[in-house]
């Protein structure tokens, strides 16, 4: 059965300004004060002024706080925002590889299709395939495939942004015109 995150697991989206060593600089925070990282993915943002560092970390809420008052000492952190499962959109990225001879190929493929998946690159007996998708559909597709035999298995780890306001703006109300 694939790695799930622990059951208090909390997603923390960490923008710093992107400049050498900052990385270094959280994670160490975290590995000095002994909390546990289950996931790590950073990237520029759109403005290359700054970063984006997706943490999710296995804590109680109030290590979850304490760790938020942390980042905000360390000078290169603009902004810590706590994303709650059911606030958030959450994504991680998944390549495999798998053992599929012929006669199996058109297995993985229709699953891949179900999925929104696709296969990235082909051996004799083996394929890569890439899925992106909520960390739990791809635990799900890591179960579903391990009869065939999985050699290589990679996971980038979540990234997540907070959901959009799904409200409709309020129109105002017309009344007659005299």
């Amino acid at each position: 059965m694939a790695a799930a995150p622990p059951a208090l697991h909390h997603t923390l989206s960490v923008v710093v300004e992107n400049k050498f060593g900052v990385l270094a600089r959280v994670s160490g925070m975290f590995a000095r004060r002994g909390y546990n990282i289950f996931s790590l993915a950073v990237a520029p943002t759109d403005d290359e002024r700054f970063s984006r560092i997706t943490i999710v970390v296995d804590a109680e809420q109030t290590s979850v706080e304490q760790m938020v008052k942390q980042l905000f000492k360390l000078i290169n952190v603009v902004k810590v925002t706590e994303l709650g499962p059911s606030e958030s959109v959450e994504r991680e990225l998944l390549l495999l590889t798998l053992r599929a001879n012929a006669t199996e190929r058109g297995q993985v493929i229709e699953l891949l299709q179900v999925l929104g998946g696709s296969i990235v690159d082909v051996g004799h007996e083996t394929l890569t395939v890439m899925l992106a998708d909520a960390p739990n559909k791809l635990d799900d597709f890591e179960d579903l495939v391990r009869p065939f035999g999985i050699t290589e298995l990679q996971r980038t780890g979540r990234v997540a942004l907070p959901k959009l306001d799904k409200s409709a703006p309020r129109r105002p109300v017309l009344g007659k015109v005299g």
